[in-house]
């Protein structure tokens, strides 16, 4: 290393700068072990605030609430809403009824000079207005009085109005109303011309309880009893007799049965066809006790079959007193469940009336 650079001393420079030299170079060696100690002392390590852990919260899903008779999520305001029944005519000057596209169960019987009446059953969407109302028969306590609720008709022979009368559900009856809750319309003839408001009428009787599942639903539509076991069918033919002969047609497009009435399509109140999501066919014995006028026998037991989703399976319907519900049962014993949706059941008298499934 040269000493002009680093040497301790020189005979040309006065002893003033030697002193600042030395003290320089004092200075450089006090500051190297200051330098070492810093380096060799261990590190204090650094501290880092640790994340708080993120919390995600699911909430827990509401349980999802069907509709009683039509196995379906609830509407609205539909809730507690009590089942409204009513004697529906289906006389051609009836047609097309009022309210009856949006049932959730109705039911078709055989009344005199071999016509047929609805009974049709509202909960899930009752309508403001519905009919034409007309009059009540034998048959209809037992069919109605499991839906509980309120049963409007437009009156009919002493003894069938006191049958109706002596049961539990509320009656509503034209010949006796003096509220204005039916009236006559003008685009229909007597006496196809009755019309009743069903809301209103529940609204007056909000004691009345929503009524119980008349019938199984599956969770999943392709799940249902005749999706899963029974056989194609794109058309349903029955007969309650030569005046009387309503269909059923499959219809992919609308997932839903399409109804006709002796050939011609059977349409609603706003033109369009009169659709089943599933459909029963019941044969069914006929009591003639009361003359001319029929009663359907519905407690008892006899041959059914269960359409859904373009798929027939065949049954037994059974029911055992007069507020049982309807039981329907495959041919293995098993229950039948329907996919969630409206259902039409058919009441094919066993003398006189027929059934055919069409591929």
């Amino acid at each position: 290393m040269s000493s002009e650079t680093f040497g301790p001393s020189s005979s040309s420079r006065s002893a003033p700068e030697h002193g600042r030299q030395r003290a320089g170079l004092w200075s450089v060696v006090v500051l190297i072990p200051a330098l070492l100690l810093t380096a060799c002392a261990p590190a204090t390590p650094a501290v880092t605030a640790s994340p708080k852990p993120r919390v995600t919260v699911t909430p827990t899903p509401e349980p999802v609430e069907l509709a009683p008779l039509r196995g379906t999520p609830r509407l609205p305001g539909s809730v507690s809403l009590p089942a409204f029944s009513a004697k529906i005519d289906n006389h051609e000057g009836a047609r097309p009824q009022i309210g009856l596209e949006r049932t959730d169960i109705v039911f078709e019987e055989l009344v005199e000079g071999g016509l047929t009446r609805y009974v049709a059953v509202w909960q899930s969407d009752i309508p403001d207005l519905l009919g034409p109302v007309r009059s009540i028969r034998p048959m209809d306590p037992d069919i109605i009085v499991p839906f509980g609720g309120i049963v409007a008709y437009s009156g009919g022979q002493e003894m069938f109005v006191q049958m109706m009368m002596d049961t539990p559900l509320v009656n509503a009856v034209f010949d006796y109303d003096d509220t204005g809750l039916f009236y006559r319309i003008d685009d229909k003839d007597s006496p196809h011309d009755v019309v009743v408001k069903a809301t209103d009428i529940v609204a007056a009787h909000p004691e009345l309880a929503p009524p119980v599942q008349q019938f199984e639903y599956a969770e999943k539509p392709d799940e249902a009893s005749a999706m899963l076991a029974g056989s194609p069918t794109t058309t349903i033919n029955t007969r309650f007799s030569d005046a009387r002969w309503p269909s059923w047609s499959w219809d992919p497009a609308q997932a839903s049965y399409l109804r006709s009435q002796e050939g011609e399509p059977d349409l609603d109140s706003v033109g369009a066809q009169l659709h089943a999501t599933n459909l029963i066919v019941m044969r069914v014995g006929i009591d003639w006790t009361y003359g001319y006028v029929p009663k359907t026998v519905m407690v008892g037991s006899g041959e059914a079959w269960v359409s859904t989703g373009g798929k027939s399976i065949h049954a037994t319907w059974s029911k055992d007193a007069q507020a049982s519900p309807i039981r329907v049962v495959a041919d293995d014993g098993t229950l039948i469940a329907l996919a969630g949706g409206n259902t039409w059941i058919e009441l094919v008298p066993t003398e006189d009336g027929s059934v055919e499934l069409v591929p």
